[in-house]
């Protein structure tokens, strides 16, 4: 059976225990004189969460662990001379079993292939069926057990909670955990290109020409592959810096006049137009960015005598810095609104002008959490990808003029990895190292940030 097939018997035998158990706790309530220890919901709650969960981690095993499973046991049986090919590739020949197994054959397979074919699906069938077994089989013991617990004394609320406790905290460690993943897998393969790339080359060359086998100095002694990720980070830099140009000036006066100036009806009618600029996909501001900005500071800038790339990077970074405005507005204003407003009044009592009290007190006030809206702004900024792929292009220059081309390292990871690619090559791998760096980066600007926000934090009754 499938998997939502599975996930619904579960839940069906789950609904089953909580009416049953929920029926059964108004039973002892009504026939016995003392009252239950927790509320009826409560006894019907538990035998559900001890029917669900175990069958649901179950099921979940067997996703995980099945693939790994068949992929180990049909890899012994690739014949040993088509490993023996310098060409071959296990990852890509399990691929093609795969699709044999899913029953997509193209071409003429050779015998052991759809020999190899027809064991995954049936090791897949078989995993399936034992799945199934288990999960329904644990989902029908638990509710058992969960219905022999329910007493007028049993601590059902209680149990419950903790069951809750435990799953909470299950899933702030899987967060934790996927993000050690990340950077893990991250620096593995980063330390892949390393071996094939000097650190030095990759961090202070000025030249970023990426090839792959035939022309990669890395791989095969050519000598066209270069990885200086300098001008990368030079570009990312450059949009970033127009983009913040525009949203952070923008979107603080913004939070400022809807904060302290802007009537309640003002208010109601601009904050939720502002607020709908980060509802707009990326993809429409790129296509506006391409389309429309950058040709129109292209004809302005030959207007006045300047020569302005058709994808410069101030079109990009002006876009962007619209797209990031309720980045900054949106938190800057609940900032702002937050401070308490027996400081306003004593300004106003000391003879300050709402200006001298907006500069003088809310600000330095409120400066941590704009602050962190910045930061998130800046964040927001340096992973944009869409936008500089279609606005700024992908020519690495390097550049700080922001009327030339320049590309950034979240375009040039895309530009990498798309499509079917080599993942022994020091092309592939350089994408890895890129989103490594970046990593690193954003790591000190928020360190940075949280030192600012510790330094200048201010705290009110």
């Amino acid at each position: 059976m499938s998997f939502i097939v599975n996930i619904g018997i579960i839940i069906a035998i789950s609904a089953y225990a909580y009416v049953h158990g929920l029926s059964r706790a108004v039973s002892l309530r009504n026939k016995q004189a003392q009252s239950l220890h927790s509320l009826p919901h409560y006894y019907g709650l538990f035998p559900a969460l001890t029917a669900f969960i175990p069958a649901a981690l179950c099921l979940v095993a067997f996703m995980i662990g099945d693939e790994m499973y068949i992929r180990s046991h049909i890899a012994g049986l690739v014949p040993a001379a088509v490993q023996a090919d310098p060409e071959f590739s296990m990852t890509i020949q399990l691929a093609q079993l795969r699709n044999i197994a899913d029953g997509l054959v193209f071409g003429e397979p050779a015998p052991w292939m759809m020999i190899a074919g027809a064991k995954w699906a049936a090791l897949s069938s078989q995993i399936d069926i034992l799945a199934s077994i288990f999960a329904i089989g644990l989902a029908i013991c638990g509710a058992v057990f969960g219905q022999t617990r329910i007493q007028a004394q049993f601590r059902a609320r209680n149990q419950v909670e903790r069951i809750i406790i435990f799953f909470l905290a299950s899933s702030s460690l899987i967060a934790i955990i996927t993000t050690i993943g990340i950077v893990v897998s991250v620096v593995f393969e980063s330390l892949r290109f390393f071996q094939l790339v000097p650190v030095t080359e990759f961090l202070f060359n000025t030249t970023w020409n990426p090839q792959f086998e035939g022309a990669e100095r890395a791989g095969s002694g050519g000598a066209n592959a270069v990885y200086g990720s300098v001008p990368l980070f030079a570009g990312t830099l450059l949009i970033s810096v127009v983009a913040l140009s525009v949203a952070v000036p923008v979107g603080l006066f913004s939070a400022i006049f809807l904060s302290e100036y802007a009537t309640p009806r003002q208010r109601a009618v601009i904050k939720p137009v502002m607020e709908l600029l980060a509802g707009v996909p990326t993809v429409v501001y790129g296509f506006f960015a391409a389309l429309t900005v950058a040709p129109f500071v292209r004809d302005l800038g030959a207007s006045i005598g300047l020569d302005v790339a058709s994808e410069s990077a101030l079109a990009a970074g002006f876009v962007m810095g619209i797209m990031i405005i309720p980045f900054v507005s949106s938190l800057s204003d609940d900032v702002i609104n937050a401070v308490p407003q027996s400081l306003r009044d004593a300004a106003y009592g000391l003879g300050s002008t709402k200006s001298e009290t907006v500069r003088q007190v809310v600000l330095p006030a409120a400066l941590s959490g704009i602050a962190a809206s910045i930061l998130l702004a800046v964040s927001r900024a340096v992973g944009e990808t869409m936008i500089v792929v279609m606005a700024a292009g992908l020519a690495a220059n390097l550049s700080f003029n922001p009327f030339d081309a320049v590309t950034t390292v979240t375009s040039q990871i895309v530009t990498i990895l798309v499509g079917d690619q080599e993942f022994e090559s020091a092309k592939t791998l350089s994408a890895f190292a890129l989103a490594l760096t970046l990593i690193i980066i954003t790591l000190a600007l928020n360190m940075i940030a949280l030192a600012v926000v510790k330094r200048y934090k201010e705290q009110y009754d």
